[in-house]
């Protein structure tokens, strides 16, 4: 069974930056195209970019300009740099599939407040 592990969250003020790491126990990680979700509170989760297998990359209109996705295929890891966040981007950030049919992970908590 396929387990994601995120990393990298924290508190940050706004207008500050955060790199997230999601590591994934598959050797076929690379077949995939992947994506980082948010849940905020009360809310639903929410898909807000994904990277394909040849590296193209989608994003939510929330966070184009702000968020970048990337992978490492030889370290099985996807990451989200995110920068300019705002106080909306508060959320417990998860990694799982594009078609998240993975088991999800614990998730990382970003928390963005003066």
């Amino acid at each position: 069974q396929v387990q994601l592990v995120e990393s990298g969250g924290g508190l940050v003020q706004p207008g500050g930056s955060l790199r997230l790491s999601c590591a994934a126990s598959t050797s076929i990680f690379a077949a995939y195209a992947m994506g980082w979700y948010r849940q905020a509170p009360g809310k639903q989760r929410e898909l807000v970019a994904s990277i394909t297998s040849w590296d193209m990359t989608t994003y939510a209109d929330s966070v184009k300009g702000r968020f970048t996705i990337s992978r490492d295929n030889t370290k099985k890891t996807v990451y989200l740099q995110m920068n300019s966040l705002k106080p909306e981007d508060t959320a417990v950030y998860y990694c799982n599939k594009k078609t998240p049919d993975w088991p999800w992970g614990q998730g990382t908590q970003v928390t963005v407040s003066s």
